[in-house]
């Protein structure tokens, strides 16, 4: 049985201002959502994949990479995946823009 995505629209392109991270909640799901400077917008679990955790929202943004800031892991934001030395990922999901609409599919 395959599993249906949802579109939830979680702000207008207004409301994320650039490289700073948005929290929104999509379902039971806390998302970070960032837009970067290039105007691409990104979101992930608003949870860093660190052992002790902690938020990703508060993250610095370069490019297309998050620093997570309570322990400055290197995360790639298009595909959830930390950079080495260190390792893990985090959940990313699709975002589309609809007009000035902002949509997150989970």
């Amino acid at each position: 049985m395959e599993l249906t995505k949802q579109m939830v629209a979680v702000g207008t392109v207004q409301d994320f201002l650039l490289q700073i991270g948005r929290v929104v909640v999509a379902g039971n799901v806390e998302l970070a959502i960032f837009r970067t400077s290039d105007g691409a917008f990104y979101a992930v679990e608003n949870h860093s994949p660190h052992p002790k955790g902690g938020p990703l929202a508060e993250g610095m943004v370069s490019g297309y990479y998050l620093y997570d800031p309570l322990y400055d892991w290197k995360i790639d934001l298009r595909s959830g995946q930390v950079q080495a030395p260190d390792h893990g990922q985090v959940a990313t999901y699709p975002v589309i823009v609809d007009g000035d609409l902002v949509k997150v599919s989970f």
